[in-house]
């Protein structure tokens, strides 16, 4: 099952919320000031759940990578009882001790996406070769389809940075994800530059049992040739439920 989350695709919007100033968003995170959200990531995991209730689905193996992964961490402890198992892909625990993006990439993500379709396609193109990592080819000509499909679908990045607020403002999930018991994998790429490799290890770490898989040579992305190495390693680890 994969659906939009709130505020992106073709599910609801937030328009009442207001404007956003993500580089004073961000210069508040880095400082270790509060930032403020008109919506969490524990919004965010009663949503998926909400999913699961719409479609009578008691419980379920949960995916999820980047957002999604912290997502999936949260749906994990706040609702143990709806979760068979857990996998957690490019995400991290929120421990601000963690290694941060470099100031490029957070540059990169503060600044409003370019004007009109064919600046966000080249703009998706520049990003997507930034994270993917070095360990294989990035197909440019794939990447492209990839973003006009999109655009072409919904292009509202406000909604995206809503997420993002929601991210830097949910804080240090360490503690709590120790609380797992259900059969848990990580995994996370050698060369992420948006979400370096330690905070895989931390969610390692924080849930007992867990298993950790890196992919060397992975950025923030799953190449076409990891996906049969990742979604290997996803059934193995939902058979254990």
């Amino acid at each position: 099952i994969r659906f939009d989350n709130r505020d992106v695709g073709l599910s609801t919007k937030f328009e009442d919320a207001g404007e956003l100033n993500m580089m004073q968003a961000f210069m508040a995170a880095q400082a270790g000031e509060p930032v403020e959200s008109p919506y969490s990531l524990e919004d965010m995991a009663d949503d998926a759940v909400g999913v699961l209730d719409a479609l009578n689905i008691e419980k379920s193996h949960l995916v999820g990578a980047s957002m999604g992964g912290m997502i999936v961490q949260i749906i994990a402890f706040r609702h143990p009882n709806r979760v068979l198992s857990l996998t957690s892909i490019m995400s991290t625990t929120g421990n601000p001790d963690l290694p941060q993006p470099s100031p490029e990439i957070t540059q990169i993500f503060a600044t409003p996406a370019p004007p009109g379709r064919e600046g966000y396609i080249e703009n998706s193109i520049k990003i997507g070769k930034l994270l993917y990592g070095t360990g294989f080819p990035y197909d440019e000509v794939k990447r492209r389809k990839f973003a006009e499909k999109a655009y072409d679908r919904c292009f509202y990045p406000i909604g995206f940075g809503r997420q993002l607020l929601a991210i830097m403002a949910n804080g240090n999930r360490k503690s709590k994800l120790g609380s797992i018991k259900v059969p848990t994998l990580v995994i996370h790429g050698g060369d992420d530059p948006l979400v370096p490799l330690e905070g895989g290890r931390d969610t390692h770490e924080a849930i007992s049992g867990s298993e950790f898989i890196i992919i060397d040579g992975m950025g923030h992305s799953m190449p076409p040739e990891t996906w049969s190495q990742i979604t290997d390693a996803i059934k193995t680890n939902a058979a254990k439920a």
